[in-house]
Order: C-alpha cells, then sequence, then structure tokens
C-alpha cells in the first residue's frame, strides 16, 4: 500500500517519450542527426557516417548536434513533453542505486531488457533532464548517470577516481562494506558502490571489489579460475573438485577438461601439491617438496632432535598423506638421524 506522503512515481515507456521528444524538432535533418547521433533506432553513428549520408561536414554535423541539444536543454525546463516525469522516474531509481549508476545498469532497471536500444533512449532522456548530471565515457568512465542534487558530472568523476584509488591501495580484493570503512566521506556503503561500479578499472567477483587485471575478481585463464576457486573454498581440494568447481561457477568460459587443469596445476607455483591429487595455496603457508623434504623443513625449524610423533603432527599439518608414508621417509631416507627411541635429527 502506497504511504499518503510519498510521491506516486509514473510509469515510462523511454521509447515512447523519446519519440514525442524528437517530434518537437521541426527539422527532419536534424531528427535524423539526433537518433543517430544517440543510437535511438539503429547502431550509433559517427560525425563522419551521418555527414557521408546527409552530404555535409563532420564538423556541420557536430555544430548541429550541440545546437540542437541546447536548444532541447532550453524547452525541457518548461515546455518539453514528459520530461519531468522521466526526471522523477529517473530520480527513484537512483536513489535505489547509491544516488549514481552507469547508463546500463539504469537501464536494466527500467526496462525487461535493458538492451543497447533501451540504454541509447535513457542516455538521450538523462542527457535533457536538468535534475541529472551525466558523464561521458571515456577510458577511465563507463557512460554513467547521477542525480544531480547530489553531485555533478565532476564530482562524480573525483568520487570514482577516490574509490578506484582506494582500492589500488588496499592491493586486493575487498568487499563494499569494507572498502566503506577505509574511506571517508561517504554516508552509504551504496554510495561507494555506486561509484565502484561507473569505474571502468574496477570489477567485482561474488562481491569482492578489485582492479580489472587483478586474477581474484576478473579470471581470464584456467590458472586463475583454479585460484579463485581454492581461494574460495578457503581448503585443499583434489583436482577433480576443483573441476567441478570451475563447471558449476558464474566464469564467462568454463567448460575445460579435468586434464587441463590438472596440467596448469603442475605448472603455476602458486599451487602446492599436497597429497595425492591434493592441491593446496602457497599463500596458505604451504612448501613445495617431497615428503622427505617436508620432514626436512621440520627438524630444521626446530634446531634440535625431534620425536617422532611430534615430527608427523608437523608434516601432516603441511602434506595430506598417510602418517605410515612420513614414517617410512622418516625410517629410510639417509638425511634423518635415529638419536635415541623414536627420536630423530637432521644428518650430521
Amino acid at each position: 500500500m502506497t504511504d499518503a506522503n510519498e510521491a506516486v512515481i509514473p510509469s515510462l515507456d523511454i521509447h515512447a517519450v523519446s519519440k514525442d521528444i524528437l517530434n518537437t524538432i521541426e527539422r527532419e535533418r536534424e531528427r535524423e542527426i539526433i537518433a543517430r547521433r544517440f543510437g535511438l533506432y539503429d547502431r550509433k553513428e559517427t560525425l563522419e557516417q551521418i555527414g557521408e549520408l546527409l552530404g555535409i561536414t563532420r564538423e556541420r554535423v557536430r555544430q548541429l548536434e550541440k545546437a540542437i541539444i541546447e536548444k532541447l536543454k532550453i524547452a525541457a525546463k518548461t515546455e518539453l513533453p514528459h520530461i519531468a516525469d522521466v526526471e522523477k522516474v529517473f530520480v527513484k531509481h537512483l536513489h535505489d542505486m547509491g544516488r549514481a549508476a552507469p547508463i546500463k545498469s539504469l537501464a536494466a532497471s527500467l526496462t525487461d531488457d535493458g538492451n543497447d536500444r533501451d540504454q541509447a533512449h535513457v542516455a538521450f532522456l538523462a542527457t535533457l533532464a536538468p535534475g541529472i548530471s551525466v558523464v561521458d565515457a571515456n577510458d577511465h568512465y563507463k557512460h554513467s548517470v547521477g542525480i544531480a542534487e547530489h553531485h555533478d558530472a565532476d564530482t562524480i568523476r573525483d568520487n570514482v577516481n577516490n574509490v578506484t584509488s582506494s582500492i589500488k591501495e588496499h592491493g586486493k580484493p575487498l568487499s563494499i562494506a569494507s572498502l566503506h570503512g577505509k574511506i571517508d566521506g561517504y554516508e552509504h556503503p551504496s554510495h561507494v558502490e555506486a561509484y565502484a561500479s561507473i569505474s571502468k578499472e574496477l570489477t567485482n567477483l561474488k562481491k569482492m571489489w578489485g582492479h580489472i587485471k587483478w586474477p581474484e575478481v576478473n579470471p581470464k585463464n584456467i590458472r586463475d579460475k583454479i585460484y579463485v576457486i581454492l581461494r574460495d573454498n578457503g581448503k585443499p581440494l583434489h583436482f577433480s573438485e576443483i573441476a567441478k568447481g570451475i563447471h558449476g561457477s558464474d566464469f564467462k568460459r568454463k567448460n575445460v577438461t579435468t586434464q587441463a587443469i590438472h596440467n596448469e596445476l603442475i605448472k603455476d607455483a602458486r599451487f602446492v601439491l599436497i597429497g595425492r591429487g591434493i592441491y593446496a595455496l602457497k599463500e596458505w603457508g604451504y612448501s613445495k617438496g617431497t615428503v622427505s623434504d617436508i620432514i626436512a623443513e621440520v627438524l630444521k625449524e626446530s634446531g634440535e632432535p625431534m620425536h617422532r610423533d611430534d615430527i608427523v603432527k608437523k608434516v601432516l599439518d603441511k602434506r595430506q598423506v598417510k602418517e605410515t608414508t612420513v614414517l617410512l621417509n622418516l625410517q629410510s631416507k639417509p638425511q634423518f638421524e635415529r638419536t635415541k627411541k623414536a627420536t630423530y635429527k637432521l644428518a650430521s
């Protein structure tokens, strides 16, 4: 039930609204320029392409586009059809999305598909709405919008830069809640997430945000996907379990064979074999080597003879093997010397 004090948000057919606004433009050539520049009915076209079609120069197309948009913006304040409703709906959705969002995300929120055409109409209407700030796309920012009452385009870019820098300085992925606690000046975590989503340098995986080049949040090859599966499980896994994890994941490409996964595990120094077909992450404290290498490491760390039970316990913390395998190596390898009953040291 709607609260009596809550403003009623009208339904919005963005395609119909765009058509009505285009129809306020008197000259057909000018309507054509706007429709093609925004890609309202077909793919978005360049100034050169439109100039060739209309028989005018690239520069003339640019001048006409700028003049038409300025004229529509002036009309939007008083007489342009539906623009007040457009702004009301956009602001409502943006409030729910953290006060700013990529055009793609806003279009998905407003329509069933959020496809390229929907995005084009949202971009066109946002450009005209006085209460909406627009950030143009470039190498650092996605084409985005925000509520003008809270920030203009420059402020949005500054906030995106701040969030991006904070994540890069942290050096590893972190959640939005953690990021919100790490940086000052943002009322709510949703605002931080909105700015992160606008950055072309950031991405997320399972709600953990990081730099787009970090394999932890943007795994591109098999090795990176193996790393993510092991990290998310937080424990050593058999290579067949890792394969099942990849096949059941949200990764874009996950149709890889178990043998290919096993081959990559062997090659990458991030992964350590700790049992028969069982792998762990090196960053968890595991080191490469045979069982006898691990026994030697344990004895070296101790600096003094150790009882075999203590040796077995420490080796089993580092390797998932049978106790008899540890005892066999301890008793048969020449680098270990028994000093007294059931007590061993490194041989001289």
